[in-house]
């Protein structure tokens, strides 16, 4: 008894483990199994799926689970808070499961973040939650009273829509002693009541008899259903209809039209008159066949009144009663299979989906996950999915019905932004059915692209002196992303020039790429400048590309030329007496002045070669090509300077009659616009030895005076001069002044010339001014409270001079004498303003022509 206690013992454990081994199996294939009894109410709890599937609960709220079915009604939910499966609905096994042994629901648990999906079975238990019922409570039957005993009629059949114990069990009748209850199995397990006649029936001695069916399941408790049965005896009636079948069984497409006959069914009875006549009844149907089937009373034509669904039912079984007149009846049953018809196209259900994903995502990401079903059967039901041309997804099976959309390979959001993705599917059926899905998904950028200048190599000419802050050229960029990894902004490269940052010499703008010089540049300092920018994007890492700057420095004419040979001429350099300027050489600004001294036989032939003026230009290109040209010489003629060598050669021979010291001005131009100039002063010695040209500039040297100073003596004797015409200017004033008021007190002088004694030989005519050309003395008297004044001019002061007073032996007139009487015994007598203006002004004209000269 231990040994088969123990056995019995380490099977049960044994089971007990293949169950654990096959839920484990089950779970690590993605696939959980639950059971629960129906009936139950709302938010029951079904399993603990964050568990059984090994998920966190945090990341299952996080990523978005939840549970998708393929039916119309939603029976279960998930609580993201615990993990449970609950159910969402009261479940009622007999609407759901009708006629089946086993019911079970299936759903998906769809976990967003990770694009999974995993199957749940629900097996819905049946509970005793139906009590049998009989289609009709009260029937009647029609019994001959000729019927011999052990006759069988049948009976209504109760209906129990439980499974297993609690579905129909047992049948009981009660009631009379005429009649007893026998209760046949069909071949498909169902049990069928028939009435047994156990005594004769007597017409006269009872015409109805009262029976009570009763029909009992097995459920704890028991639920039981009733039904009425009123036996009604008839006279006497010899034959029962006969089918010509026990069995009918038929096959029809569920397409066929509504209306059409699907079989006919005939029972045949040898009787007369009304005991022969047959009509055909459903004895018992249900609601559902009811509303799809019609049968003829009179034909027995089965005809169809709906259309027939192959996916809802895919076979149905009928009763059919032949009862004659005398309530003889016979039954057989009727078997319509459907066949199933390419009717349904594939359904396509997006269960779950991205509606954007970044362009570095690695192949193979889900997309989204799809649900695809065909609710045909065979070939019809078979699906085949696939995605347009194109696009850089692929089709991977998730699970039976489930489909996952996948990258390919790598996306790039610059080549396309976004996918509008066509997933279709095709049954096998002829012809296939199709249908198809749309899903749109947008690119997310990534920082995979650095920007990328215009052109590879930037250049720019720049001239020499330009303004600070001048905009030198501008560089641009492009970034094939998007929004901030495809801002550019520019920065400039470190660097040095000239010991000083790049920095201090030009700046980029960061927005625009806008290059600008930051100082003056010089041509002789700097000619040309290589930089380099970089142009950076605003990604997180930041990208970034560099390109080469290249800026020429432009000459411009801003160095006059320098001359080398012959050396500067000692002095504090450019300035008015150093040469050249612009009214002296044509030159645009002051020019340098050179002096040297050169040696020259007067052997010399013609061509012979005396001096070379050496000189540069710190500029280039044109401003620094020389011209040399003879400006200035001592004898015209002599020398002459070659153009572009500045070589001195005698044009002649020097003579006996040229001088002994000659000084050459030669001016070097540059033929820069506008021109600049410098010239340099030549002395050259026509002498046979280095002693006689010393004894030549030792002579020459001491009368010699600086151009300096001759220039300062000049400004000297012209201020002298104006300052002499200004105070004449002043006394002649006076002396109008003092005339006007000699006007107001005596009478107007006699008409006469002032200078009519003075003969025209005694002036000469300079540029239209006639001056004295002798000098003459003049006797002024003046007191300070006379209104007249006195002028005599003395006769013996010269040779030439004019006859002014009179012989000694006249008496002079004295003062505040008669002007008249005074005027009439001298009548040569000059006016002293008359005579004053005409001395002085032909003084002063002559003074300044000749300093001037």
């Amino acid at each position: 008894m231990c040994a088969a206690r123990e056995g019995r013992c380490g099977r049960r454990q044994r089971a007990l483990l293949c169950c654990v081994l096959v839920a484990a199996w089950e779970a690590a294939r993605g696939q959980l199994r639950y059971s629960v009894p129906e009936e139950l109410p709302k938010g029951s709890f079904v399993g603990d799926v964050a568990k059984d599937l090994a998920l966190e609960l945090a990341a299952l709220g996080a990523r978005g689970a939840r549970v998708v079915s393929q039916d119309r009604t939603q029976y279960f939910a998930l609580h993201a808070s615990s993990g449970h499966l609950v159910t969402a609905e009261r479940i009622d096994r007999e609407q759901l499961c009708e006629n089946e042994p086993q019911c079970v629901l299936r759903c998906e648990l769809i976990v967003e973040g990770e694009m999974k999906v995993y199957a749940i079975s629900v097996e819905i238990t049946d509970i005793n939650d139906n009590a049998p019922s009989f289609k009709k409570v009260e029937a009647e039957e029609q019994i001959n009273e000729m019927t011999s005993p052990g006759a069988r009629f049948p009976l209504p059949e109760a209906h129990d829509p439980d499974v297993g114990v609690n579905s129909l069990q047992s049948y009981a009748l009660s009631g009379d002693e005429h009649f007893s209850l026998s209760v046949q199995a069909g071949a498909d397990g169902e049990k069928r009541p028939e009435l047994v006649l156990a005594k004769a029936l007597d017409r006269e001695e009872a015409a109805f008899h009262e029976l009570l069916l009763r029909a009992s399941d097995g459920g704890d408790p028991a639920r039981t259903g009733t039904a009425r049965i009123r036996v009604a005896v008839l006279d006497a009636n010899d034959n029962a209809p006969a089918f010509s079948q026990a069995v009918y069984t038929v096959r029809v497409p569920e397409d066929v039209p509504v209306g059409s006959t699907l079989l006919t069914v005939t029972a045949s009875d040898p009787d007369d008159g009304t005991n022969g006549d047959v009509l055909y009844t459903f004895p018992e149907i249900s609601d559902k066949a009811s509303n799809i089937f019609h049968l003829e009373p009179d034909s027995g034509a089965i005809r169809l009144l709906k259309n027939l669904d192959f996916e809802e039912a895919e076979f149905h079984e009928l009763k059919v009663r032949a009862r004659d007149g005398g309530a003889l009846s016979d039954t057989a049953k009727v078997s319509i299979s459907v066949t199933d018809v390419n009717d349904n196209a594939p359904e396509i259900s997006v269960r779950s989906a991205l509606s954007e994903i970044s362009e570095d995502a690695a192949p193979g990401t889900v997309v989204a996950l799809l649900h695809v079903q065909d609710r045909d059967s065979g070939a019809n039901g078979e699906v085949r999915c696939s995605l347009g041309e194109g696009v850089p997804f692929r089709l991977e099976r998730a699970l039976d019905d489930y489909y996952s959309v996948v990258t390919a390979r790598e996306l790039d959001r610059e080549r396309a932004s976004e996918y509008n993705v066509t997933v279709r599917a095709a049954d096998g059926g002829s012809p296939a059915l199709r249908s198809g899905a749309v899903l749109a998904l947008r690119v997310l950028d990534v920082n995979d692209n650095a920007p990328v200048f215009a052109e590879a190599r930037y250049s720019a000419r720049l001239p020499e002196n330009n303004a600070e802050g001048a905009l030198v050229l501008t560089v641009r960029a492009w970034d094939a992303d998007w929004g901030q990894n495809a801002r550019v902004r520019y920065r400039l490269r470190e660097g040095r020039l000239r010991g000083a940052p790049l920095s201090s010499y030009v700046s980029v703008q960061a927005e625009t790429g806008a290059l600008y010089a930051l100082r003056s540049f010089d041509y002789e300092e700097v000619r040309e400048v290589e930089l380099w920018v970089r142009a950076e994007d605003g990604g997180a890492p930041p990208l970034s590309s560099n390109v080469s700057v290249r800026l020429l420095i432009a000459d411009e004419n801003d160095n006059a030329p320098q001359v080398l040979y012959p050396p500067a001429a000692p002095g504090p350099g450019p300035g008015p007496g150093s040469g050249a300027g612009v009214g002296a050489w044509g030159s645009a600004s002051g020019a340098w002045s050179w002096a040297g001294v050169e040696l020259a036989p007067r052997s010399a032939e013609p061509g012979a070669l005396v001096a070379k003026v050496v000189a540069v230009d710190a500029d280039a290109g044109q401003n620094a090509w020389l011209s040399y040209e003879l400006a200035k010489a001592t004898e015209p003629g002599l020398f002459r300077v070659g153009l572009h060598s500045g070589e001195v050669r005698t044009a002649r021979s020097p003579l006996a009659r040229d001088a002994a010291r000659h000084s050459l001005v030669v001016v070097v131009k540059d033929r820069g616009r506008p021109a600049l100039s410098a010239t340099a002063t030549l002395t050259v010695v026509l002498a046979e030895s280095v002693a006689e040209l010393l004894s030549e500039l030792g002579s020459a040297a001491a009368p010699a005076e600086p151009a300096g100073s001759l220039t300062r003596w000049l400004v000297l004797a012209v201020a002298a001069v104006s300052c002499l015409f200004l105070a004449f200017l002043l006394l002649l004033l006076a002396l109008r002044l003092r005339r006007w008021r000699r006007s107001r007190l005596l009478p107007p002088p006699s008409a006469g010339a002032a200078l009519r004694g003075v003969p025209a030989s005694h002036f000469v005519g300079i540029d239209g001014v006639r001056a004295f050309l002798r000098s003459y003395s003049h006797d002024v008297s003046l007191t300070a409270d006379s209104r007249k004044s006195q002028l005599r001019c003395a006769g013996g002061s010269c040779c030439d001079t004019l006859p002014a007073r009179p012989p000694p032996d006249e008496a002079a007139p004295l003062r505040g004498e008669d002007a008249a009487a005074h005027r009439a015994a001298e009548p040569d007598g000059l006016p002293v303003s008359a005579a004053t203006v005409h001395c002085f002004v032909r003084f002063n004209i002559f003074a300044l022509f000749l300093f001037t000269f």
